[in-house]
């Protein structure tokens, strides 16, 4: 029983800790803090993870098998440890090699692991518990734990499959894709109420797989333009999963976890739904209430204007306010480093420079910011959209830098355009932009940008971090 105790005991640490890695995540400055206290929860929560399978015994009747008793203590922790040493050395590799553009299909399939797990754990929950002595609390949970792990797993495969462009990035548009939806989501309930009725397994696989469908229909029947949103409600989705795997074993640490990833991944959700003008309630039930959306007009904005290096630092030379707004561009670039010197070079010279972020910047929330901040860019002068907006016309140049559909004026002056309500950086009211793009395709949203074509407005083509070497150099 004293082991049993220090468990619980770790067990509340590690809760404590994943709490305090949330609030130091939320600010620049606490954010190394915030994440180093996440990795100490973590370890203490996987070594009394281990531990706990040293107080191993069999179940009461009715009572769910928290571990694998038949095997004795020794091979069970052994098994743990093995597991995590496999899942160790995997994650520290892909850690290692993945690329700062490769990190928001990276978080989708990891979510998806968190989604199988559930439902593996779902009906390990089940079969564990003799026929004849399940509760209908105890059936339920599994129930909600596989069907919200099957929708996780699938959903999560296919946001990896867009961001990735395995997959199309275009909305899946099947008819009455939102009738479908509603009625297997009944059918789903049907299922349950008839497993908690009546347990038996077939009922269960069946809501497995609609969990299944479900997750592939309703993510594929979002654009790419949204995946950030949904890269970030899947994050929701895995924490309830894991949740939902904790009431099913029992683990207080599991709940506790679960409902804070949860929690702060809804909210995220909701404020990014926000920032791109988006239902919150139809991103995340896959575009419901949205028909195919109206359709853009084929405009001539007329023939936009080229500018070299040499002619960006000349701008440059004789302004007194610079704003320099990042995309994904940028990350896909590499031009971060590059990015932070040529700030400090003009910061050297008394030019004020601030970073302008939108909240969708780049495909993973944060994403431009993780990138500036790892180039050592002061967190003062990075600034999110609704902070920066009113000074661009006091600005003498903006560099838009890999960015599109965040800067496009079509957001708010087109009310055809599919992007159309979308907040957006209002660069085009600055004396001067500079688009640093590699040609004048349209963005991740398929959408033309009528800023590359306005008055004021100058394209540099080519690799970014290239352009920026040079204005260095220039300068």
């Amino acid at each position: 029983m004293e082991l049993l105790s220090l468990v619980q005991t770790a067990y509340i640490v590690a809760a404590v800790l994943f709490i305090l890695a949330l609030a130091g995540l939320s600010k620049h400055e606490s954010a190394k803090l915030g994440n180093l206290a996440g990795m100490i929860g973590m370890v203490i929560a996987v070594g009394a993870t281990v531990a706990e399978a040293l107080t191993c015994r069999a179940p009461a009747a009715g009572e769910v098998a928290h571990c694998a008793y038949g095997m004795g203590k020794p091979m069970t922790a052994l098994l743990l440890l093995v597991a995590v040493l496999i899942g160790a050395a995997i994650g520290v590799w892909r850690a290692r090699t993945v690329e700062m553009t490769g990190m928001p299909q990276l978080i989708a399939i990891l979510h998806s692991f968190v989604g199988i797990a559930a439902v593996l754990v779902g009906f390990n929950s089940y079969l564990s518990v003799p026929a004849g002595q399940h509760n209908a609390a105890h059936l339920v949970e599994v129930a909600l734990g596989v069907l919200i792990g099957a929708y996780t797993f699938t959903g999560s495969v296919v946001a990896f499959g867009k961001l990735s462009g395995r997959m199309k990035s275009k909305p899946m548009m099947l008819p009455a894709r939102n009738l479908l939806n509603i009625l297997v989501f009944v059918v789903a309930i049907g299922f349950t109420v008839w497993f908690v009725i009546a347990p038996n397994v077939i009922p269960l696989i069946v809501v497995a797989l609609i969990g299944f469908a479900l997750g592939w229909h309703m993510v594929a029947s979002i654009g790419g333009g949204d995946m950030p949103v949904v890269v970030s409600m899947l994050n929701s989705y895995s924490g309830w999963a894991a949740a939902a795997a904790g009431f099913m074993l029992g683990n207080n640490l599991l709940i506790v976890t679960g409902a804070l990833v949860g929690s702060s991944g809804a909210i995220l959700s909701y404020i990014m739904c926000k920032g791109m003008n988006r239902s919150f309630i139809s991103v995340i039930l896959g575009g419901f209430g949205e028909g195919a959306g109206p359709a853009q007009e084929d405009r001539d904005y007329g023939e936009h204007r080229e500018i070299m290096a040499d002619g960006a630092a000349e701008l440059l030379k004789g302004a007194k306010r610079v704003i320099i707004t990042p995309g994904y561009g940028m990350a896909v670039a590499k031009a971060q480093g590059p990015v932070a010197q040529l700030t400090q070079k003009l910061r050297d010279e008394g030019v004020d420079v601030r970073f302008g972020i939108h909240p969708v910047a780049g495909r993973l929330p944060g994403h431009m910011n993780v990138l500036l901040a790892e180039a050592r860019v002061p967190y003062d002068i990075v600034l999110e959209m609704d902070e920066i907006n009113e000074d661009f016309d006091d600005t003498d140049v903006v560099l838009v830098i890999g960015a599109n559909d965040t800067v496009n004026p079509a957001a708010l002056e087109e009310p055809n355009s599919p992007i159309a309500g979308m907040p957006v950086l209002e660069v085009w009211h600055a004396d001067n932009v500079i688009v640093f793009k590699r040609s004048m395709a349209a963005g991740y949203a398929g959408v033309q940008n009528p800023l590359f074509f306005k008055e004021n407005t100058q394209m540099l083509f080519g690799d970014a971090k290239d352009r920026v070497e040079d204005i260095i150099k220039a300068l």
